[in-house]
């Protein structure tokens, strides 16, 4: 059996959402049960490369249950293997392999496991680290819930109900102005989100990145319901949904972040083709950044608790290079390289799109 870690790094990395807390405060308070020291690495993998990291001790994790964000704080900017550190003379980003840079921060600081909260290219990320003896555990977060290898990722649950109540509000304007109200949200090429919400939320369209739509069907859709003597129309947009033979939307564009598009704004487009084509008045909403902030709900809080002291207790059985994942109701472990292979999405026939479609929802 392997030697076993006796000082940890934990980083929370890329985006903020809600349950990063939760997760840290299990994994710390699990591993000090177990005897081990834990160090806070501070920004993501940012913390690594410019060697800002801080002890974790009991205190620093009490009481941030139910605090959203994360104590450590996070970088969506930071990927060791390709690194920005400014701009050349034709104005174009110049990268580096910082990798050595975070290794010796670790050597330093005498951490012999991490533990990193994030998707999947976090995963991808932790490999170098891995390879090199480190004993690495993963724990995946997202909002998008599109990490291959699990059916939740935490984070998730939370912004659904985020998304759910803001369709839950936009009901009672549509219904009093007889409008057809498009509520956008996140979740980059997955439309989980939009899907769970749509649902939750009764929207009568729900547009996803991966069932492409049609403006004359949505336009059909809002007809057949005004026939039927219903004077609003709900739809809930992912902000990767795009029309057949058509692009997604692309809101900005950061040549320094390693996922550089940030999409947004098919809401918008989609509400103008409705004023275009009907005689039904429509608008559109952005929940945007609103569904990552705020108190992880109580979902979040359970699995974040049970995610992060799975991940402890496979760094104190000798594993490495696994990550921790939700699958037939159960938490359990995989192969952390497993997310490297794509992103988990919507398929066509997937029980909740029959289920939604069952109640006459339409997908465009």
């Amino acid at each position: 059996m392997p030697d076993l870690p006796r000082r940890i790094g934990v980083r929370t990395c890329v985006g903020d959402c809600p349950g990063l807390n939760a997760v840290l405060r299990s994994v710390t308070k699990h591993a000090l049960q177990a005897g081990l020291d834990v160090h806070g690495i501070e920004d993501g993998f940012l913390g690594l490369i410019e060697n800002r990291v801080r002890e974790l001790r009991y205190d620093d994790v009490s009481g941030i249950l139910a605090l959203g964000g994360t104590i450590l704080g996070t970088s969506n900017k930071a990927n060791p293997k390709r690194f920005a550190t400014g701009f050349d003379e034709a104005g174009d980003v110049v990268w580096e392999d910082v990798t050595e840079r975070c290794f010796r921060t670790s050597e330093e600081h005498g951490r012999e496991a991490l533990v990193v909260l994030g998707g999947d290219g976090t995963m991808a990320c932790a490999q170098p680290f891995a390879e090199a003896g480190v004993s690495v555990i993963g724990v995946p977060k997202t909002i998008d819930n599109d990490v291959i290898g699990t059916e939740l990722t935490f984070g998730f649950l939370s912004a659904v109900e985020v998304a759910t109540e803001a369709l839950d509000r936009v009901h009672t304007t549509a219904e009093s102005h007889g409008r057809a109200l498009i509520v956008e949200v996140m979740g980059r090429n997955a439309g989980w989100i939009a899907l769970r919400a749509g649902v939750a939320g009764g929207a009568d369209i729900i547009l996803v990145p991966e069932i492409p739509f049609s403006v004359d069907r949505v336009v059909d859709m809002i007809e057949w319901r005004r026939s039927m003597g219903r004077r609003a129309t709900i739809l809930c947009v992912a902000e990767g949904a795009t029309m057949e033979d058509g692009e997604k939307i692309v809101h900005a564009h950061d040549p320094t972040s390693p996922d550089p598009v940030k999409l947004g704004g098919i809401g918008e487009i989609v509400a103008r083709a409705i004023d275009e084509r009907s005689p039904v008045e429509a608008r559109a909403v952005t929940r945007g950044h609103i569904q990552r902030g705020g108190s992880p709900g109580a979902n979040d809080r359970v699995s974040g608790t049970q995610f992060g002291a799975k991940a402890t207790r496979l760094l104190l059985e000798g594993k490495t290079n696994r990550m921790v994942a939700w699958a037939g109701g159960r938490v359990t472990d995989v192969d952390i390289t497993l997310p490297a292979g794509g992103q988990r999405t919507i398929q066509p026939d997937d029980p909740l799109v029959r289920a939604a479609r069952d109640c006459y929802t339409s997908f465009g």
